[in-house]
């Protein structure tokens, strides 16, 4: 058997007489319109009604976050506050306490009258009453 087509020079020749056929196809291309200048800006103007309800939403969510931030920041100042309050009080009844009272009193030169009041040694023999009912 002849190895006939891996060699061109074994190829047939083809007819040069002939000549090959065209064939012709049409091809409908369809061009689209381009969109109305109307409807370009029907679109345009719904894009930015769209930006901007989206821009309110957002930035009243933002609103509400910085309130939530301060309100956290408020109570806890509040309850700083609230214990710094109870310390004083404490020290309020700590401080208020008579016989503290009357101990510094007596510490600070002050001598308990019967009469009732609280007298106040001064300097050569005179006392002046330095509390009265």
């Amino acid at each position: 058997m002849a190895y006939v087509n891996g060699n061109l020079a074994l190829q047939p020749k083809h007819k040069q007489n002939e000549q090959s056929e065209v064939v012709e196809t049409k091809r409908v291309v369809v061009t689209r319109k381009s969109l109305p200048v109307q409807e370009k800006l029907l679109y345009l103007f719904t894009v930015l009604v769209c930006v901007v309800v989206a821009g309110v939403i957002i930035s009243r969510y933002a609103q509400i976050y910085t309130m939530n931030v301060e309100i956290k920041q408020m109570n806890n100042s509040v309850k700083t506050v609230s214990v710094e309050l109870e310390d004083m009080k404490k020290q309020v009844e700590m401080l208020s306490d008579p016989e503290r009272i009357r101990k510094l009193a007596e510490s600070q030169g002050m001598i308990s009258s019967t009469e009732g009041g609280i007298m106040l040694k001064t300097g050569s023999n005179g006392l002046k009453t330095a509390m009265r009912e």
